[in-house]
C-alpha cells in the first residue's frame, strides 16, 4: 500500500490500494464519471455504510452539476482509470453525506427519493421528523465524523459520448431540447409507435417543468412555459387514447380544462387542440356518455393544426366516432369480452 497522499484540499488524505493505468482522464465540465464506492466510518470495525458492489450497479456523477457531496469530485479528478484508492475525509466535507445516502438506498430499494420532500428540503424534512429513516444515518446526522471512502475509477465519458438525460442539460439545451423531442415524439406517432413517443413527449414536458419551477407563477414567461406544457400533455394524451389507457387521458385532460376554464379559445392555433379532442373518446370508453356528447362542441373549436400531428375533426365527424366506440364498448359489455 502505498503511503497516505495529501490532496491539494484540506480535509483529506489519499491513499492508492491499486494502481491505475495512463494518464489522468480528461474530466471537462459535463463529462460522466462511472465509479464503485464503499463507504467506511473510522472506527476499529470500519463498519461499512454503503457499498456500490453490494447494490449490484455503479454510481454517476457529471463533473461540474454541483453533486450533493461535492468532495466526490475532488477524490475522482484525482484518479486515473482502473484505479483504487482509499480517501480519508474529515467532517467538514462529509456533514450532508446522510442525505446523499438516504437518497441513493431510496433508489437502490425502488423508491421515488423525492417523495420524502415534496415540500421542503431535505434539512427541513430532517428537522420536522427526526429521522432520515434509516439508523445509521440519523446517528450520522447527528453526530457528524470522518468518513472513509475507498472509489475504483471505471469510465470517464466526454458529454459528446453518452445520452445525457434531460435532468442534466443547462437551461438553454433544455429549451433547444423541447422542439426536438416535441417533433421526434409527432414522427413517431404518425408511424404508430404510440409507446415510444409518449416517452418523448413525456422528456419534453420534463424539461419544460425544470425551467418553469425557476419562475414566479402566472408571470409572462411562467405563462409561455404551462402553454408549451399543456401541449405536450395533449399530445401524450393522444398516445393515452391509443393506447386505451382511458382514465389516465381524462385525469390530465381534466386537471387542464379545471386549472385553465374558458381559456383556450383565446390561446389560437398551436395550443393542442387535438389533445382535448381525446378526452370525448375517452369519455364514451369510461361510460360518462352526457359528458362525452358536450365535449366535442368544444372540442372542435380548441382544435389545432399542427402539422405532423393528427388532423382536427368536424363535430359530425367525432360523433359518429363517438356512436361507434359506444357500440363497440356495448358489444364488449353484453357480450363477456371485458
Amino acid at each position: 500500500m502505498d503511503a497516505a497522499l495529501l490532496l491539494n484540499v484540506e480535509g483529506i488524505k489519499k491513499t492508492i490500494l491499486h494502481g491505475g493505468t495512463g494518464e489522468l482522464p480528461n474530466f471537462i465540465t459535463g463529462a460522466r464519471v462511472t465509479f464503485h464506492f464503499r463507504t467506511l466510518k473510522c472506527d476499529d470495525e470500519r463498519t461499512v455504510i454503503d457499498d456500490s458492489k453490494q447494490v449490484g450497479h455503479p454510481m454517476h456523477i457529471i463533473i461540474g452539476n454541483m453533486f450533493k457531496l461535492e468532495v466526490w469530485e475532488i477524490l475522482l479528478t484525482s484518479m486515473r482509470f482502473s484505479e483504487v484508492a482509499e480517501f480519508w475525509c474529515d467532517t467538514i466535507h462529509t456533514g450532508v453525506y446522510p442525505i446523499l445516502s438516504r437518497s441513493l438506498r431510496q433508489m437502490a430499494e425502488g423508491k421515488d427519493p423525492t417523495e420524502w420532500h415534496v415540500h421542503t428540503c431535505g434539512l427541513a424534512n430532517m428537522f420536522a421528523y427526526h429521522t432520515l429513516g434509516y439508523e445509521d444515518l440519523d446517528e450520522l446526522q447527528k453526530e457528524p465524523q470522518p468518513l472513509i471512502f475507498v472509489i475504483e475509477l471505471l469510465q470517464v465519458e466526454a458529454p459528446s459520448e453518452y445520452q445525457r438525460e434531460t435532468w442534466n442539460l443547462s437551461k438553454d439545451e433544455k429549451m433547444q431540447a423541447v422542439p426536438i423531442l416535441h417533433g421526434e415524439g409527432n414522427r413517431l406517432f404518425k408511424l404508430g409507435r404510440y409507446e415510444e413517443a409518449s416517452t418523448k413527449y413525456q422528456e419534453a414536458i420534463v424539461c419544460l417543468r425544470n425551467l418553469q419551477i425557476k419562475e414566479k407563477p402566472w408571470e409572462v414567461q411562467w405563462l409561455k412555459l404551462e402553454k408549451m406544457i399543456n401541449t405536450l400533455i395533449l399530445n401524450y394524451c393522444q398516445c393515452l387514447l391509443k393506447k386505451e389507457e382511458y382514465y389516465e387521458v381524462l385525469e390530465h385532460t381534466s386537471d387542464i380544462l379545471r386549472h385553465h376554464p374558458g381559456g383556450w379559445r383565446e390561446a389560437g392555433p398551436g395550443l393542442g387542440g387535438e389533445g382535448v379532442q381525446s378526452r370525448p373518446g375517452a369519455q364514451s370508453h369510461v361510460h360518462r356518455r352526457p359528458v362525452a356528447s358536450s365535449d366535442p362542441v368544444r372540442a372542435s373549436k380548441l382544435a389545432s393544426t399542427q402539422q405532423g400531428f393528427p388532423k382536427p375533426i368536424t363535430i359530425s365527424q367525432m360523433m359518429v366516432e363517438l356512436c361507434l366506440l359506444w357500440e363497440v364498448f356495448y358489444f364488449k359489455v353484453h357480450w363477456g369480452k371485458i
